[in-house]
Order: structure tokens, then C-alpha cells, then sequence
């Protein structure tokens, strides 16, 4: 295992491109796969276009621990998301007899019509992820993990995917702000970066009551090195003749 597994984030759906919603999904998966030391490398943003899906899914299966899909597994014909899974891997789809009958479970007589049937259509040799909501499964695909596109769907379905991924040591963070333009401590910055490659370095600027500042975060899996650069970075803060405003590891 390494230090940090990777992962990617692929959202589907014309309607995120097109401004129409805003996508709520990636902070989720993010910050619940960053709490079992899974980090997010990658994210794209795709069309309901098969074509687009497939090139998608294949180039982030092939660099990433693990891949995310949201979006497009609806009962509509725009819901294109398990069709173009299935041609990526060059596998069947169809609807599923286990799929099948979470759905017939759950909806009261006559009310499964064949749109909601859709729901159903599995690759062949997917493992079903469980949707305790609206009960229409995702599914999993080698490294690949099909989600519904609904913010709440989302998050009960990386609940119960948790236990199942294999992380990483923890990333940790630090951020420190002070009231410094980042002009004044570039130089710095980019030495101690150089210094220590293990433990990435950004910096934020931002206005508070007319002020201007940077917020400097500092994120790494050695404990140790992220310690080292917090210290320095304190001094090149304290040599611009600034004070520190927050000083928080999280």
C-alpha cells in the first residue's frame, strides 16, 4: 500500500455544464475518502455524451486507486451513465434480477414501470452499491464506483463504501493567515517548498473588513516535515513584521 491512495471524480451531467446546477458532490466524496487517507487528484466534468464518458472513465481508471462517477443513472433516456460504463469496459448490460428486485421491494404494486426499470440495467460483473434512500442502486466496476447524481444519495453511498476502500496514511493540514501580502513572502515560501517536497505549500489571499491578507496551508502525511515547514513558515510571516491571526491544524 502507499502512503496515500489516489482518486478521481468524474461529475456527468449537462446540466452542471450548463450553469443550471450547481455540483454539491465533490466536497462530499472529497473530504469522506480524505478521512481514510484516499486523496482526490483528479476531477472532470463531462456531457450526457457516451463518447465523452468513455474516454473519461478509461484514462482515470488507468491512473487513480480509485474512480467516482455521479450522475446519469436515472430512469430518463439522458440517464446514459451505466450504458457507457459497460462500453468502456467492453462489457453486457441489462437489467439485473438482483437490482431488479431492490426496486420491485420498493415500489408498490404497478408503480415500477419501465422507466423505472431502467434503474436495473447492470454491467456484467458489477458488485451493486446500496442506496438505503430512493433504493436504486450504483454499482462498482473493477476500481470504478457508479453514484447517483442527488447530493443525499451521494453521501449515504460513500457511507457505505467506506469500510470497503483501502486508504492511506492520513493527509494533515495546517492552515496559518496573517494579514501579509503574498508578494512579501513569496520567496520564502518557495524555499522552504524546495526545502521540503513531502508537504505541499498554498497560498489564498483574502479581503476581511477591508484588509487584505493570505492564507498560507500547508498539507502533508509526515507528521514530522509538516511541523518543520509550519515553524518556518511562522518566521517568514513574523519577519514581514505581521501578526498571525489563526494558527489551526485540522
Amino acid at each position: 500500500m502507499t502512503d496515500q491512495a489516489s482518486a478521481a471524480v468524474l461529475i456527468i451531467g449537462d446540466e452542471i455544464l450548463s450553469g443550471r446546477t450547481k455540483d454539491a458532490n465533490l466536497s462530499c466524496i472529497a473530504l469522506k475518502l480524505a478521512g481514510i487517507g484516499i486523496e482526490v487528484i483528479e476531477v472532470r466534468i463531462v456531457s450526457d455524451d457516451e463518447a465523452a464518458i468513455v474516454d473519461a472513465v478509461n484514462a482515470l481508471r488507468r491512473t487513480y486507486t480509485y474512480v467516482f462517477t455521479t450522475g446519469g443513472i436515472g430512469p430518463t433516456h439522458d440517464d446514459i451513465t451505466a450504458d457507457s460504463i459497460a462500453k468502456a469496459f467492453g462489457v453486457p448490460i441489462d437489467v439485473r434480477a438482483d437490482a431488479l428486485a431492490i426496486l420491485e421491494a420498493h415500489y408498490a404494486t404497478g408503480e415500477l414501470n419501465e422507466a423505472r426499470k431502467r434503474m436495473a440495467r447492470i454491467p456484467d460483473g458489477a458488485e451493486l452499491i446500496d442506496n438505503p434512500v430512493s433504493k436504486a442502486p450504483g454499482f462498482r466496476l473493477e476500481n470504478v464506483h457508479v453514484l447517483a447524481g442527488i447530493p443525499l444519495l451521494v453521501e449515504v453511498m460513500m457511507d457505505g463504501l467506506l469500510e470497503k476502500l483501502s486508504g492511506g496514511k492520513l493527509l494533515h493540514t495546517h492552515t496559518i493567515s496573517a494579514y501579509i501580502a503574498e508578494s512579501h513572502v513569496a520567496t520564502g515560501l518557495g524555499q522552504i517548498q524546495r526545502d521540503f517536497p513531502e508537504v505541499r505549500i498554498g497560498s489564498y489571499p483574502f479581503l476581511r473588513g477591508g484588509k487584505s491578507g493570505a492564507s498560507l496551508v500547508m498539507r502533508s502525511t509526515n507528521d514530522a516535515a509538516l511541523a518543520s515547514v509550519c515553524e518556518l513558515v511562522r518566521e517568514v510571516i513574523r519577519a514581514t513584521g505581521e501578526e498571525i491571526q489563526a494558527d489551526v491544524a485540522s
